[in-house]
C-alpha cells in the first residue's frame, strides 16, 4: 500500500490519470466509475491509480472521519459484481491532523476492458469518460497481448521467501543456463528468475510456475496442487479403501517421491511357470508407462482448479484423472497426434529436469509399453470439458469379451490381487497346446488383441517354434540344450 509521504505528494500534485480526489462519501457511481477507469489504464502506464476520498480538488483535506461503515462500503465495490472483471484493489484509512483520508489503490487489469454495469470507463488526463469505440478496441487488443498462460501470471502476495532459492540457484539455473553464462551473470536473483519466467518484474512477485515448481508451500496459494492416491478393494470406486496417500509440495520434490511410490507400491511382479523347467516374471503394469502418464498429468493439469490429480488403483485397473480437458490445438478428433501446452513454463522446466521429453510421443510410447507387457491399451476419455481421464488395465490374460472356454485362472492372492489370471503369454501357450495348428490370426480373433500384438508376444516365447510353412505347418515346444 502507498505510504503517507506518497499520499501527501499526490494531494499536492495536479489531478491526472492516476489520481481522483473527492469530498463525497455517498456517490457510489462516481467511485465505481473511477475504479473502473483506473483498472483500464488507457495510457498503459502499468501504474496504480488512486481514489482519494476526503480531499478537495486543490488537495486540502475535508476533515472527514472515516468509519467502519464507509470502509466496508468502498471495499465492497470490489466484489459486488458491478465491475467486471473484478478489480484488483485495496482500501485503507489514513489519518492526518486535518482529517482522515480513505485511499482506494487500484491496479491496472490484466484483462481489459473492464466494465462498470456494461460500460467501459477510462481516464483521459484528469477527466473520466466513457471509452470510444477506438479506445475500447485498444483495450481489447491489449487484453490479447496480456493473455498469458496461468503459469506465467504473477502470484500476487507471494515473495521470494516463498521459494526454495537454494535449490533454484544450485540445481535448476545451472541446468537451464550454460556455466559460462551463469558465471558472468552479475544480476540479482530477481532478474535471473525473471529471465526464465519465474518472476514478474512489473508486480514484483514470483509467477505461479515458480510456486508450483519450487514453492515452499504451493497449496497455500493453490489448494488443489497435490496428488491423491487411493487403493480400492474390488473393481469400482464403491469398494473399501485399503490405502490412501497424499503427495504435495513443489514439483521438484513431489515428482521423485511419486516415481518411487509408483515403482515400489503399485508395480508388483511374481514368477510364473511357463513350462516344466522354465519360469518368467509377470509384471502387473510397466513402470515407465505409469510414470509417463503421471508426469503428463502433473504437466498438463489445470492448476487453477481445486481438484487434485487422482491416482486410483483397483483390482484390475488404474484410473488417473486431472483437472483440465484437452487444451489449445488439441481436440478429441486429433488426439493424441496433436498436442498443446496449458503450462508451457512448467513443461519446459520438467523437460530440463529430465521428467518429460516434449516430443509429443508420450501416448504412443505408453501404448507400446503396455502391449509389450501384455496389458490392453490404455483407454483415454477426452470427452470431458474440465477433466482428462485415462484407465490402464492390469495384465489380465485376455479382455472381458473373450469366449468362456478361455481359462480364467488366478486368485486374490496372486500379486496381492493386482493381477487377475494368466498373462497373454501364458494364454497363447495354452491355446497352442490345445491346437498346435492354430494361426496367429485365429489367436488374435479369439483373444481380442491385434495380430501384431500376438506376433510380438510369440517372438518372445523362444521355447515355441513353428515347424513347416503356411497352413500345413504346426507349433512345437522345444527345450534348450541345458534343459533350463
Amino acid at each position: 500500500m502507498i505510504s503517507k509521504e506518497e499520499i501527501l505528494a499526490l494531494l499536492q500534485s495536479t489531478e491526472n490519470f492516476r489520481v481522483e480526489r473527492t469530498v463525497s462519501t455517498t456517490n457510489m457511481d462516481k467511485f465505481c466509475e473511477a475504479i473502473c477507469a483506473f483498472s483500464n489504464d488507457l495510457p498503459d502506464s502499468r501504474q496504480k491509480g488512486y481514489l482519494l476520498i476526503g480531499a478537495h480538488d486543490d488537495g486540502r483535506l475535508s476533515g472527514l472521519k472515516v468509519d467502519d461503515a464507509l470502509l466496508k462500503r468502498i471495499s465492497g465495490i470490489r466484489s459486488d459484481g458491478n465491475i467486471l472483471p473484478l478489480p484488483v484493489m485495496t482500501v485503507e484509512r489514513v489519518e492526518f491532523p486535518d482529517g482522515d483520508l480513505l485511499v482506494a489503490e487500484v491496479s491496472p487489469s490484466l484483462l481489459p476492458p473492464v466494465r462498470y454495469r456494461g460500460r467501459v470507463f477510462v481516464r483521459i488526463g484528469p477527466r473520466r469518460d466513457i471509452a470510444s469505440e477506438a479506445e475500447e478496441r485498444i483495450l481489447t487488443e491489449r487484453r490479447t497481448a496480456y493473455m498469458a498462460t496461468f503459469d506465467a501470471t504473477p502470484c500476487l502476495g507471494a515473495t521470494l521467501d516463498d521459494l526454495n532459492l537454494e535449490y533454484i540457484k544450485d540445481e535448476y539455473l545451472p541446468s537451464v543456463v550454460t556455466p559460462e553464462v551463469l558465471a558472468d551473470d552479475k544480476r540479482d536473483i530477481k532478474e535471473q528468475l525473471a529471465s526464465v519466467r519465474l518472476y514478474d518484474r512489473v508486480h514484483g512477485c514470483p509467477t505461479y510456475a515458480a510456486l508450483i515448481l519450487f514453492g515452499k508451500n504451493p497449496r497455500f496459494y493453490l489448494p488443489g496442487a497435490y496428488v491423491q492416491f487411493v487403493r480400492f478393494a474390488g473393481k469400482t470406486i464403491g469398494g473399501e479403501v485399503l490405502n490412501e496417500k497424499r503427495f504435495q509440495g513443489p514439483l521438484f520434490q513431489l515428482l521423485p517421491a511419486l516415481e518411487s511410490f509408483v515403482s515400489d507400491a503399485i508395480i508388483t511382479q511374481r514368477p510364473v511357470s511357463v513350462s516344466l523347467f522354465r519360469e518368467k516374471t509377470v509384471i502387473n503394469y510397466p513402470n515407465n508407462a505409469l510414470r509417463e502418464l503421471m508426469m503428463n498429468a502433473c504437466m498438463h493439469r489445470d492448476y487453477q482448479s481445486n481438484m487434485p490429480i487422482r491416482l486410483y488403483q483397483f483390482d484390475d485397473h488404474i484410473e488417473i484423472m486431472n483437472a483440465g480437458g484437452l487444451y489449445g490445438e488439441a481436440r478429441p478428433e486429433n488426439f493424441p497426434n496433436v498436442n498443446d501446452y496449458r503450462n508451457p513454463i512448467i513443461a519446459e522446466a520438467m523437460k530440463e529436469m529430465k521428467y518429460v521429453n516434449m516430443f509429443n510421443q508420450g501416448i504412443r510410447r505408453v501404448q507400446d509399453m503396455l502391449l509389450d507387457n501384455g496389458n490392453k491399451e490404455a483407454v483415454f476419455d477426452v470427452s470431458k470439458l474440465t477433466a482428462f481421464e485415462v484407465n490402464v488395465f492390469s495384465t489380465v490374460d485376455v479382455p472381458q469379451d473373450v469366449p468362456q472356454d478361455v481359462p480364467q485362472g488366478g486368485t486374490q492372492d496372486d500379486a496381492q490381487g493386482d493381477t487377475q489370471g494368466k498373462t497373454l503369454d501364458m494364454w497363447i501357450e495354452e491355446q497352442i497346446k490345445k491346437n498346435p495348428k492354430i494361426t496367429t490370426e485365429e489367436l488374435a480373433k479369439l483373444s481380442g488383441f491385434a495380430s501384431k500384438t500376438i506376433k510380438r508376444h510369440i517372438i518372445k516365447l523362444t521355447h515355441i517354434k513353428y515347424v513347416g510353412s503356411g497352413y500345413s505347418g504346426h507349433w512345437e515346444f522345444v527345450e534348450n540344450e541345458t534343459g533350463a
